[in-house]
């Protein structure tokens, strides 16, 4: 159980006062009834609540995918750029980025408010596998690719955990890393006498980047895709 304010800040109504001056209008009902009173308690699992007779469903937890474009930073706000937040059309309170693309880089970001999940895909302890498709100045050597798949040394003194390189083309790569230093992929190409082209992130996880969404699109995942995520 819990308030129906909160239920209807959570859903991102507003603030606390937006949704009262919601509610004491009289178009918030449950199980038929108007609710006119912001402290109401709400069954979010059993109760029916609708707003101007629209049918509301409440999920604590939202997992979306985004194809984040060049262009748009992975935080919450920002007073220069556009943000991922700014890329999708639901507005539950609390979304944010599970890690970060710099702003050229693209591909798949997860959104939630699903704090738990975003520490267990993020720890350093868990060893969750990241894939990018990267595009290079260069062609590696096979040198290289051996340094990055035992653990390069990146800027003279900081080492890698071992990465998997998979050689697409003397030009492009997929490159499977396990951590989420600073710049880490454009930094390992670097050390390698080559440079990063272009640079898109396919997988986190089981999560893979749907093929069907264009940059700047996004959806919901699906039960398979976070039960497997979850595992």
């Amino acid at each position: 159980m819990m308030r129906l304010d909160k239920c209807l800040c959570h859903l991102g109504y507003g603030t606390r006062k937006d949704v009262k001056k919601i509610i004491r209008s009289g178009v918030v009902s449950i199980n038929g009834i108007v609710c006119k009173k912001e402290d109401t308690k709400f069954d979010e699992e059993n109760d029916q609540l609708m707003i101007d007779g629209i049918d509301i469903i409440y999920q604590k937890f939202v997992y979306i995918m985004l194809n984040k474009p060049q262009g748009v930073i992975s935080a919450t706000e920002d007073g220069l750029h556009e943000t991922v937040l700014n890329c999708i059309q639901d507005t539950t309170k609390g979304l944010f980025p599970v890690g970060r693309l710099d702003i050229d880089t693209e591909g798949l970001i997860l959104l939630t408010n699903d704090g738990q999940l975003a520490h267990d895909l993020l720890s350093p302890k868990k060893h969750v596998d990241k894939t990018y498709y990267v595009e290079i100045s260069e062609p590696l050597s096979k040198e290289s690719i051996e340094l990055i798949e035992k653990g390069i040394t990146i800027d003279g003194d900081e080492l890698c955990k071992p990465a998997k390189v998979k050689v697409l083309s003397d030009m492009a790569i997929e490159l499977t890393i396990t951590e989420g230093k600073f710049h880490q992929v454009k930094r390992m190409i670097l050390a390698c006498q080559s440079e990063v082209t272009y640079l898109k992130r396919i997988s986190m996880g089981s999560l893979q980047l749907d093929e069907e969404l264009e940059l700047g699109q996004w959806r919901y995942l699906t039960n398979d895709e976070l039960e497997s995520l979850m595992q």
